[in-house]
């Protein structure tokens, strides 16, 4: 049995751990990203997962860090929802993958741009508390066919996949 330490308090992140590694401990620690509270890229995305499961493995020597990074990226003026996923094993090994992707609306992009973050742009938006906690942006824009645990589960399942065929 693995320890696994969550780069986040994010009950959406957690669970989506704790279903991908269900024989496992999972615990969520609050580490910083290091990045922008809004990332802007698909570099500064992955680059804030990546710190994330890095600090948690070095917090926690002989376990795993996991880091999970929602942002958005552009592709020719358009604004796409992100995500990205960093584990870092106990021989500090790095392992990345990407998730779902899907365009944001203008008006939403026009919110982002004015430095406010997603979380709090889909709250008012869909007139909900805590979007980010719950579905997310991908809950509400997809209505509800895939919630933000399970955009995050897909990309943990990536993650630990890799992890198992490099051992």
């Amino acid at each position: 049995m693995v320890k696994i330490y969550v780069g986040s308090n994010n009950p959406a992140k957690i669970d989506s751990v704790k279903q991908v590694f269900s024989e496992d401990e999972v615990v969520g620690m609050d580490v910083e990203s290091k990045v922008a509270a809004q990332p802007f890229s698909d570099e500064e995305t992955l680059e804030g997962a990546i710190n994330r499961a890095r600090e948690c493995a070095a917090m926690n020597k002989g376990n795993f860090g996991i880091g999970l990074e929602g942002g958005v990226m552009e592709i020719e003026g358009d604004l796409y929802l992100c995500n990205w996923g960093a584990l870092v094993d106990q021989k500090e090994n790095v392992f990345t993958a990407s998730g779902a992707r899907i365009p944001l609306p203008d008006e939403i992009k026009e919110e982002l741009e004015k430095g406010k973050e997603l979380g709090d742009v889909m709250d008012n938006y869909a007139n909900k508390n805590e979007v980010r906690k719950n579905e997310g942006a991908i809950g509400i824009f997809t209505n509800g066919a895939v919630e933000r645990e399970e955009m995050f589960m897909h990309v943990v399942k990536l993650l630990k996949g890799q992890w198992e065929f490099y051992q």
